[in-house]
């Protein structure tokens, strides 16, 4: 019986080593500037955007939405803001997605009380631990090589 214990366990831990392998593509001063682990993940803060429990005159409205629009190139500008975009009218009320380079969702938090239409209760915010690819902070400078009209 322990022998056969021994094989499959043997067996087993064989087929887990060879299913991961070093990568020869393996960049460690970027991997280290992105704050990467081994498997070139992190943890972002995922945020669903959605209809706010207040509503306010198109004049106000606009305002506080340029300066969401502003808040965004900023967030965008530090390296906080990786991902951000409206979503189609749907029926729960969600508006848009950031994902934010922010450690926690404290950090999240505090990241978001700069958005003039979070503050104003325009908008409210769902938060969401999200473990995606280290190198998603790459692709905002070529973003600007294919957007022809500026916001």
């Amino acid at each position: 019986m322990n022998k056969i214990f021994v094989m499959i366990f043997l067996l087993i831990s064989g087929m887990s080593a060879r299913g991961q392998s070093d990568n020869p593509k393996y960049n460690q001063s970027m991997a280290d500037s992105l704050d990467a682990d081994d498997y070139g993940m992190k943890m972002y803060v995922f945020v669903i955007l959605k209809t706010g429990p207040v509503s306010a005159d198109k004049a106000v409205t606009d305002s506080l939405f340029r300066g969401h629009m502003e808040n965004i190139g900023r967030l965008a500008s530090s390296g906080k803001l990786l991902v951000a975009g409206p979503m189609r009218k749907n029926d729960k009320n969600y508006r848009g997605i950031f994902i934010l380079n922010a450690a926690n969702i404290e950090e999240a938090e505090k990241l978001l009380e700069t958005d003039p239409a979070v503050k104003a209760k325009l908008l409210d915010a769902e938060l969401f631990q999200w473990y995606g690819s280290a190198a998603l902070a790459k692709y905002l400078p070529y973003h600007d090589l294919v957007q022809k009209k500026k916001m």
